[in-house]
């Protein structure tokens, strides 16, 4: 069955028809053309389709578009304003922190979270922060520094 659903996604509003059973990652990917949220596993354990529904991280493969209907939607399109990109996807390239960067938008946006929710983590808390997010080709050092890159320039202005 298809309705028409109203979604608020990196500061665009959207009517869509779509079936009501689609999740939020494939509403993102097949109806928005929105293909930086990354479809991994399909069972919420690898995170590669993380977004960010009203600023928390949440994994767009197990979310039903139906539920986020007035909630604001950010992907990895989202972040870049005015053509610049914002100072975590500048770090992870800076940082040599993407390899393949199948993982790299879900890492950016669940480290967004971490950091406007803490603007000077500890190591530990963003590796903690992180843990749900796999990759495969890095390490985790790489993005673990990129991400503290970001909270020493803070820390600077």
């Amino acid at each position: 069955m298809k309705r028409i659903l109203k979604l608020h996604v990196n500061g665009e509003d959207f009517e869509i028809l779509t079936e009501i059973h689609k999740t939020l990652l494939e509403v993102l990917r097949e109806d928005l053309g929105l293909t930086g949220t990354k479809r991994g596993c399909d069972l919420g354990t690898c995170g590669a389709c993380t977004v960010l529904i009203d600023g928390k991280p949440h994994l767009s493969c197990l979310t039903l578009t139906a539920d986020v209907q007035g909630k604001k939607i950010t992907t990895i399109e989202g972040l870049a304003q005015d053509g610049q990109l914002h100072p975590l996807q500048k770090a992870f390239a800076e940082k040599g922190a993407i390899q393949c960067g199948f993982c790299t938008p879900g890492m950016i946006l669940t480290a967004k979270a971490l950091l406007d929710e803490d603007p000077h983590p500890s190591e530990e808390k963003v590796k903690k922060a992180i843990s749900g997010n796999l990759c495969r080709c890095t390490g985790y050092v790489k993005i673990v520094d990129a991400i503290l890159s970001v909270t020493d320039k803070s820390s600077e202005s």
